[in-house]
């Protein structure tokens, strides 16, 4: 698999490295097959060489297990969802604790018959299991009829306490709502991971280069507002009709970009960020000290002042 120009591997996986504050994260960019347990080998595979290249905290990209079956509406591919937690989470907590890094690992969650998620979990330096977060934004388009299998999450918004730094999760559309950014980081998080399956479909061609700065943009935009990383992870490759444009990336709390894969190709994307920094942006740069939260009490309503 391809990475990026990340620096030279570290001596015991990286983990001798690490100090507080500076944490290398990797972001898994891949194509997917029809076959679960293959996606599953392949997403090990890539987490073993993440570890040995020296990343910290790994994230995948959404729906790893899996293709992007959401194209068509079948209730078939109810089959493919895991139970979270469940043997496949069991397995992947193991592997964190053994090489000793964080994962955030997004896949298709049976919470019960009938009832299912688009789910990511978190597994700590030690196999912890730290919880999940469920997809609250579910998108219903050609080619991507989510609402039909997933469920929008009832955990709200969440920080988890990693051994590595205080990281949140919010899932591909997701991604275009600022509130979602701004109460994740309200959580605590200093690293705002988006696991994406985001692409591009036939016949929006002249469209192609301002949809994908929108989703950079967006995002760039979540870190300046939040004082915070930002790393997206897409899938790459084309299934079906739709191409999925890769390009996972991490940006700082500037919005700059600090690392980005290619178009096309699986790469493991790898990252060195300063918490340390951040700490020192956030005291000069105070948004959350300004918030006129006195002020903000019509953004529970859908539509104008009257509410409609």
């Amino acid at each position: 698999m391809e990475t990026n120009s990340a620096p030279a591997p570290l001596a015991d996986s990286g983990r001798a490295w690490y100090h507080a504050g500076m944490p290398r994260i990797a972001l898994i960019q891949q194509e997917a097959v029809a076959e679960p347990a293959e996606n599953k080998r392949r997403t090990v595979e890539a987490i073993r060489e993440a570890a040995a290249g020296g990343a910290q905290i790994i994230c995948t990209q959404e729906m790893c297990t899996t293709l992007y079956f959401c194209r068509t509406q079948d209730c078939a591919l109810f089959d493919l969802a895991d139970p979270i937690p469940g043997p496949w989470t069991d397995e992947l907590c193991a592997l964190a604790g053994e090489l000793g890094v964080v994962l955030v690992v997004a896949g298709f969650e049976k919470r019960a018959t009938g009832l299912y998620h688009n789910t990511a979990f978190v597994a700590d330096a030690d196999g912890k299991f730290l919880g999940v977060y469920r997809k609250m934004h579910i998108p219903q388009d050609p080619g991507f009829e989510e609402k039909f299998y997933f469920t929008p999450g009832d955990l709200g918004y969440k920080c988890f306490d990693t051994k590595y730094g205080r990281i949140g999760v919010l899932i591909c559309w997701d991604q275009w709502y600022p509130e979602a950014a701004r109460l994740t980081a309200m959580e605590g998080a200093e690293i705002i991971f988006y696991p994406t399956a985001i692409g591009w479909i036939p016949g929006e061609e002249p469209l192609y280069e301002a949809q994908h700065c929108a989703w950079e943009t967006v995002q760039r935009g979540h870190a300046v507002a939040n004082s915070c990383y930002v790393c997206a992870v897409n899938r790459c490759g084309t299934e079906g009709e739709t191409t999925f444009w890769g390009q996972s990336f991490a940006a700082d709390y500037c919005g700059q970009i600090v690392a980005k894969a290619p178009v096309k190709e699986r790469c493991i994307l790898y990252a060195d960020l300063d918490l340390e920094a951040l700490e020192d942006h956030r005291r000069i740069w105070p948004f959350f000290r300004d918030r006129r939260i006195d002020s903000y009490g019509g953004i529970t309503r859908r539509w104008g002042k009257d509410g409609r």
